[in-house]
């Protein structure tokens, strides 16, 4: 019996999105602490598991050429609100399941075929290895405004990865009751995006992401960072404006707006496709900025779970019951 245990990634944004660029995507973002991930496997001659992995859980035995697994998910995320979900749960699941069979999950190279690392990278990268990652997209030539057929494509590699600094803090928002896009209307979203992508976009903030951003991860430099989060925020919601509503998609918009300003958060952006919504704080800011939050909360009228939490800076954990 295995219990493997992660937890989400917060996703900054793309470097690129226009055709007109060599590498398409590019992912930044970083792994958290909160909330938590944990499932268990044990062998078992057929799949026994919980809905919200079973298909997952079929596909891992069929990869690992393994008759079965039993799944117990102690705890999980929300699905669709920009954590990375998705992901994390399924390679927990197949990382689980491998492990109580004593076999290497390989989860960088079975990742596609569990449908995990087609555009972005950081999912996969921070279940490895935590930290902050930049990863290096897809060659755009063959990885346009859909995925090519199975087997033809690989999780983007990893270009960038540095340690967070322990005692930056980052403050996520979940709304109640509200999801982001994906599935089929998060796919046509992104072809209409591509289709469209300023390039000039992209040369911003490749600007950002070098001068700014990675200087300011590998000095510690909490204030850059959060400038630095800040402008990839609104470069990568100028791109989806159209799509969601607005720079931010509703309502990460307004919470991102009242919050910004608050002076406890040296950062705010909103992750993927939302309504997840995060701040970057300090160990010494923490009290006030989810005061901040409490009271944005309030004055927008929305109910939301809130979580504070340490940067993750160790890939997921697997441990033997």
């Amino acid at each position: 019996m295995v219990v493997v245990r992660t937890g989400p990634r917060l996703h900054l944004g793309f470097q690129n999105l226009s055709l007109a660029r060599q590498r398409l995507y590019g992912g930044i973002g970083l792994a958290i602490d909160e909330p938590t991930v944990r499932i268990e496997a044990q062998r078992a001659g057929t799949v026994r598991a919980p809905s919200i992995v079973s298909d997952v859980a079929n596909a891992a035995v069929e990869l690992l050429s393994v008759p079965g697994a039993e799944i117990q998910v102690h705890e999980s995320l929300d699905r669709h609100v920009g954590l990375g979900s998705g992901t994390q749960h399924a390679l927990a699941t197949l990382t689980a399941i491998a492990r109580a069979y004593d076999l290497d999950p390989a989860v960088r190279s079975r990742a596609p075929s569990l449908g995990r690392g087609g555009r972005s990278g950081i999912g996969v990268a921070t279940f490895e290895s935590g930290g902050f990652v930049v990863d290096g997209g897809h060659p755009t030539e063959q990885f346009t405004t859909a995925p090519p057929e199975h087997g033809e494509w690989s999780v983007p590699p990893v270009i960038a990865c540095h340690t967070v600094p322990e005692s930056w803090r980052f403050v996520v928002v979940v709304p109640d009751g509200v999801v982001g896009d994906h599935g089929a209307s998060e796919d046509a979203s992104m072809r209409t995006v591509v289709e469209s992508a300023d390039p000039a976009i992209s040369d911003t903030i490749a600007t950002v992401v070098t001068h700014e951003l990675l200087p300011a991860v590998a000095s510690d430099s909490i204030e850059q960072f959060g400038q630095a989060i800040n402008a990839i925020g609104r470069l990568n919601g100028s791109w989806y404006a159209e799509q969601q509503g607005g720079v931010y998609r509703p309502p990460a918009g307004a919470l991102i707006t009242e919050l910004k300003d608050c002076g406890a958060l040296f950062g705010v952006g909103q992750s993927s496709w939302g309504p997840a919504v995060y701040g970057l704080t300090s160990v010494e800011q923490t009290s006030r900025a989810l005061q901040a939050v409490e009271e944005t909360l309030d004055s927008v009228g929305l109910e939301a779970t809130v979580y504070c939490a340490k940067p993750r800076n160790t890939g997921a954990i697997s441990t033997d019951r």
